[in-house]
């Protein structure tokens, strides 16, 4: 990753952050176009503004990045042609901010996998992400069935009979969004937003977005609360590693138990064996 050019938090920058959160969570999850768009020109001014120039490049990425994915409709349908309507934008917020800053940010951006530091702690954490992401999930589910009288796992829609075929659908479908949500959040915007200001600033405003476009897509109710800290834990070990390796495993390894919980919700005899049923 670049060199941080940690800049300083002046009262200007600050209301800058809040606007793009608040602009953020308005345009994506909320939908509330009326109350979104001055804070999305807000911030969109005090960017422009800026003295500092690499400022005005790179946050001006994230914002093209906001309304992208403000105009999509995000949901967990599994049609061709929800793909198609999902995917093209989210590929869209990878490849552009990545292709610009090629030209004119190198190095702000990098997909490196292995890690430039193998720490002991991220290997411990990884393993350790196997029995918390089951508790974790479990727990979420119980908490919205509880206070929010809303069932998780049935955000995603499966037929009445078993389907092998619609069960790999699903997998894949998943499997594939949470590789989009680290190279997105984490490679693409947290990098951006460190590259300009101090890991605590910076992960905190991708855990915002993070927050935001996945309660938009199916976690809702105490989903914000889970996926705040998810998202502050996966930047936090990008931070340390410099690399995708840990945080593509540890979302894998929840993306796994999710895709297991939504098939049991529907077929109950199906358990954490699903990828090796027979006709998977």
């Amino acid at each position: 990753m670049t060199a941080s050019l940690d800049l300083e938090l002046t009262p200007r920058r600050k209301v800058l952050l809040a606007a793009f959160a608040a602009a953020t969570i308005l345009l994506i999850p909320a939908g509330l176009w009326i109350a979104g768009v001055p804070a999305f020109v807000l911030c969109a001014w005090l960017v422009a503004t800026d003295p500092e120039p690499k400022l005005r490049r790179r946050l001006a990425m994230l914002l093209g990045c906001i309304l992208i994915l403000a105009a999509t409709d995000i949901n967990p349908g599994l049609s061709n042609e929800n793909f198609l309507k999902v995917g093209i934008p989210f590929t869209l917020v990878i490849v552009l901010p990545a292709l610009i800053c090629h030209f004119g940010d190198r190095g702000v951006i990098r997909y490196r996998f292995w890690p430039v530091h193998w720490r002991k702690h991220d290997v411990i954490y990884t393993i350790l992400s196997i029995p918390l992401a089951y508790a974790v999930l479990k727990g979420y589910e119980w908490g919205n069935r509880t206070f929010f009288d809303d069932e998780l796992f049935r955000h995603w829609t499966l037929g009445p009979e078993a389907d092998p075929a619609e069960i790999r659908r699903l997998f894949i479908g998943i499997n594939l969004v949470g590789i989009w949500d680290e190279l997105f959040f984490v490679n693409t915007a947290f990098a951006l937003l460190r590259s300009l200001f101090s890991f605590r600033t910076a992960n905190v405003i991708q855990a915002v977005l993070y927050t935001a476009v996945l309660y938009d897509m199916a976690f809702t109710g105490c989903g914000i609360f889970i996926v705040f800290f998810f998202a502050w834990t996966q930047g936090s070990m990008f931070e340390k590693s410099e690399s995708l390796l840990w945080v593509l495993i540890v979302h894998l390894i929840v993306d796994y138990f999710l895709v297991a919980f939504i098939v049991q919700t529907y077929y109950p005899d199906y358990g954490l064996d699903f990828l090796w049923r027979k006709g998977f």
